[in-house]
């Protein structure tokens, strides 16, 4: 990437002019523009804050020169004035302004500050006032009480980055705010902090000079956007002598704790400061900019884009004839821009002399109109019919949009469009999908009708009515929806737009003077055991949670901290030499209280979003979930839990050695995640089952008999709460076992209350937890279970008559240990997810989780059994006994509690596919 422009990624968008409506901030420059999520975290509801800035000018200006920099370094030039400590907001679905004066001691007027979004706050720090520079203390405009901001001041033990402007502050990983350069109004500076918003009290810590790479240099008006994988990005700025930089810098943090500069390969077509630039997905969209000596950039490189995953740079679509707009897009510095989906909004800057009130508007190709706006608002629809080039396009979304609103309304649920959390906004909406979510949750009488359908296929199929997007996919979400209806009303199942991918990604076996974490991608048509079942025999019977920014009341060190601090620990962790379990029954009683007011607050069947990962049957071997955790992400605020959900299939507990640390570090993260990490009830989370397959003398070996019989209780007692299924999106179904004989409906599980004992919940809620598909597609109908008297198997026509039934698209389940750790069956309608590999020291599966993403494509991950002990030694050690295993990552198997009775129930032959004798390509 040498700065060249090459033709292979979408260009960058071109923005637009978007009416001012209601009280809007007026000229100005040297403000912040903040995307904070609606109250529920939704990106419907979305607002962008604007802050601050300098609403005048003193002295005079020569042609398009930028003003000189503000504080007692600038002696020439126009100087920034009026600055303010203003607080306009906008309704981003309805495009109106107002000035709000939120609670609490507001900062001082300032200008050329910085400022971040963390949750539902907007944290502002430093900047050049009236008085000077503005102090270094960090103030917080909480919008937790959406209607009601309100202005905190927060307190920074320590040493902190000093008192500066025109400097850069980003949060990284969901977690650190980091600040670098500006002008402290002596020198311009090189300096990084970061500061990291989940340990108090808060300290700002500096970023080492020596070991952490290619350290950037001393700059000021640079700018810095963080990517949603954590990657944050330092972009131009001018040096101690005045001229720009087109250089660009990368910064990541290591699990170890390290932070690391990198230089980024090559630089911005046209060298920049006083620029802006905001990430959507992987693209880094920059807009304006000084050039110095008097100049702005020039139009043709005033927006350009950085496509990080092609690693090149591009410039602008090119202007449409007779567009008014195309000869002076963002030809301006000093603005800010801000990020919601896919749209970019640029606010006011700076041009010569004179400032600025320009509202701008570009659309990155995300498709998401119908999330974010109202195409019957003035404002929308202003813009929407400039975007779609026609008089129309703003009226045809609106009808679209209210059909959808008034189905959803009809029908009782949420619009799909509306996606859950600000932590995401960054992420691609897949048009199709979103449409396709649309379509189901939409269906009116009058769409149902013949007549109906037909109108609405001749609508989509009218070239006006269908203008392009850049990839030359229908640009109008309503017109796909279209389509979709008419789809719908026909008497075949709907073809899923929930799709497996077709490569899993696959983590090598460990072995000794191999790099840790090898990941390749194979074909999932190839693996040759993915049809193997391994039954263990007839008797093996909503608003998110964002991250802990500022909070005004210490954190509750209870039981569940313990936890998590002792074996949230995915590379560290390994059993403990003495069987002894660290916790004593009357915490384990405490863990339980408060899991279980959370779980008796749930409905029996969550309602969830993407995106999603979800695990299957864990059984004990705390070791496996410990490698998934390290492979895959962890539920941490140093992990992915701000991008994603986790969904666990239930069987946490029986078979394996580690039920006790499985189980409660599940409880333990729902306790800290309540909104983000989902426990549903298995087959063996129930007394009279996991009495006879190891849990309960887990409970007793490791606590003592008489505490350890107390535990066991008191955890089956939670179990009675757990909630029994999952849908995704309304289009997918998650469950333990199955759909058997009985369940027709979702409702008849969302009937079942809770506290539920196996007695109480009859045959509904024995097939729900116990039953499995047939053998394969070739067997249809009900037929009975291999299990026992009493259990059965459901064949692919019951899937797709029940997801047909229920506007489901596919089935997602565990229960069964399958070799490859997933398994289709019905076509891809449903699919089977095991997590613990090498089950009960025999299988020699491999273990699996499903990451379902926003695209609704999911993905297979999987890992592979541990090498064996050592040669001769099939079953695995006892407590205390020596394991010399390299490397020393921690075997799932390292004691078994219940090994006779695993030895009574070895795995049935494989079921499903003939077996081959080739290996699977899985455990080459």
């Amino acid at each position: 990437m040498d700065g060249d422009l090459t033709a292979g990624p979408a260009l960058a968008p071109r923005p637009r002019p978007f009416p001012l409506a209601g009280t809007p901030p007026g000229p100005r420059c040297g403000h912040t523009l903040t995307t904070v999520a609606g109250p529920d975290g939704e990106i419907a509801g979305a607002k962008l804050v604007l802050f601050g800035g300098a609403t005048a000018l003193e002295g005079s200006a020569r042609g398009d020169a930028p003003p000189a920099s503000p504080g007692p370094a600038s002696t020439a030039g126009i100087r920034l004035a009026g600055a303010t400590s203003d607080v306009h907001i906008m309704d981003v679905r309805t495009g109106k302004w107002e000035k709000m004066a939120p609670h609490g001691e507001p900062p001082s007027p300032r200008a050329a500050h910085a400022a971040a979004a963390v949750g539902s706050m907007v944290v502002v720090q430093g900047g050049i006032g009236p008085a000077g520079l503005a102090s270094e203390d960090l103030h917080v405009l909480d919008f937790t009480d959406f209607d009601r901001p309100r202005w905190h001041r927060v307190v920074v033990a320590g040493t902190s980055p000093s008192a500066r402007y025109a400097h850069t502050l980003a949060l990284v990983a969901n977690r650190f705010l980091v600040a670098m350069g500006g002008n402290d109004g002596k020198a311009i500076l090189s300096d990084a902090w970061a500061l990291d918003t989940s340990e108090k009290p808060y300290q700002w810590k500096k970023i080492s000079d020596t070991g952490a790479g290619d350290m950037p240099s001393a700059r000021m008006y640079a700018t810095a956007a963080a990517r949603n994988d954590g990657l944050l990005l330092l972009c131009g700025g001018r040096d101690e002598s005045g001229i720009p930089l087109g250089d660009a810098y990368g910064l990541a943090r290591h699990r170890d704790g390290r932070w690391e500069w990198a230089t980024a390969p090559g630089d911005m077509p046209m060298p920049r400061y006083q620029h802006g630039a905001v990430f959507v997905n992987a693209r880094l969209h920059i807009s304006g900019g000084a050039v110095g000596g008097g100049r702005m950039v020039e139009d043709k490189d005033s927006v350009v884009t950085l496509d990080t995953s092609a690693g090149s740079w591009v410039h602008q679509e090119a202007p449409e004839e007779q567009d008014d707009w195309s000869g002076r897009a963002v030809s301006q510095c000093r603005h800010a821009v801000a990020a919601v989906g896919s749209y970019i909004f640029i606010y006011g800057g700076l041009k010569g002399s004179t400032l600025l009130d320009d509202f701008l508007l570009a659309e990155d190709g995300g498709g998401s109109q119908m999330s974010i706006c109202d195409p019957r608002s003035p404002t929308w629809r202003q813009w929407l019919d400039s975007a779609h080039g026609h008089q129309d396009g703003a009226a045809v979304l609106a009808e679209a949009a209210a059909e959808e609103a008034a189905a959803a309304a009809a029908m009782g649920v949420r619009r799909v469009g509306a996606v859950e959390d600000l932590r995401c906004l960054d992420e691609d909406l897949d048009r199709e999908a979103s449409a396709a979510a649309s379509s189901s949750s939409a269906q009116t009488p009058q769409q149902q009708s013949p007549g109906g359908a037909s109108a609405m296929h001749s609508s989509a199929s009218t070239p006006d009515s269908t203008p392009s997007t850049r990839d030359g996919s229908p640009g109008s979400v309503t017109l796909q929806m279209k389509q979709h209806y008419a789809l719908a009303n026909q008497r075949t199942p709907p073809t899923p737009d929930v799709r497996l991918y077709h490569r899993a990604v696959v983590v090598a076996q460990d072995t000794p003077g191999n790099l840790r974490g090898l990941v390749r991608q194979l074909s999932i048509d190839q693996f040759e055991n993915e049809g193997r079942r391994v039954s263990m025999g007839t008797n093996s019977v909503e608003k998110p949670q964002r991250t802990p920014l500022f909070e005004r009341h210490n954190s509750d060190p209870g039981v569940h901290k313990m936890v998590l601090r002792e074996f949230l620990n995915p590379r560290g962790w390994k059993p403990s030499e003495d069987s002894k379990f660290f916790l004593d029954a009357e915490q384990i009683n405490q863990l339980c209280d408060v899991a279980e007011q959370i779980l008796q607050a749930e409905p029996s069947v969550l309602r969830l979003r993407a995106p999603i990962k979800l695990f299957g049957d864990l059984h004990g071997q705390f070791g496996d979930l410990m490698r998934l955790f390290e492979e895959y992400g962890t539920p941490s605020t140093a992990g992915d839990i701000t991008y994603i959900d986790y969904l666990f299939l239930g069987d946490y507990v029986d078979r394996g050695a580690h039920s006790l640390e499985t189980i409660c570090l599940l409880l333990a993260l729902k306790i800290e995640h309540p909104k983000n990490v989902h426990l549903i009830r298995g087959n063996h989370e129930a007394a009279d089952i996991n009495a006879l397959f190891g849990f309960r003398l887990e409970c007793t070996e490791r606590l003592g008999e008489q505490q350890g019989l107390w535990a066991w209780k008191r955890l089956n007692s939670l179990f009675n709460w757990l909630p029994l299924a999952a849908t995704i999106e309304e289009r997918v179904l998650c469950m333990h076992g199955g759909i058997g004989r009985s369940i027709m409906r979702i409702e008849q599980i969302d009937n079942l209350r809770r506290p539920l004992t196996m007695e109480d919940g009859g045959v509904v809620l024995m097939d729900l937890l116990w039953s499995d598909p047939t053998t394969n597609d070739g067997v249809e109908g009900v037929q009975p279970s291999p299990r026992g008297p009493g259990l059965v198997t459901f064949g692919p026509d019951r899937v797709k008559e029940f997801c047909k039934a229920n506007n489901l698209q596919m089935i997602v389940r565990a229960h069964e240990c399958v070799m490859d750790g997933f398994e289709r069956f019905a076509q891809g309608h449903l699919i089977t997810l095991f997590s613990a590999t090498n089950y009960c020291g025999t299988a020699n599966n491999a273990g699996a989780i499903l990451v379902l993403g926003r695209d609704m494509v999911m993905v297979p991950k999987l890992i592979h059994p541990l090498p064996p002990t050592g040669p001769g030694t099939p079953k695995s050690p006892a407590y205390g006994e020596p394991v010399e295993e390299e490397p020393p990552t921690p075997h799932p198997m390292t004691d078994t509690w219940m090994q006779s009775i695993n030895e009574e129930r070895p795995p049935t032959p494989p079921r499903g596919r003939p077996s081959n004798s080739t290996p699977s390509l899985a455990f080459i």
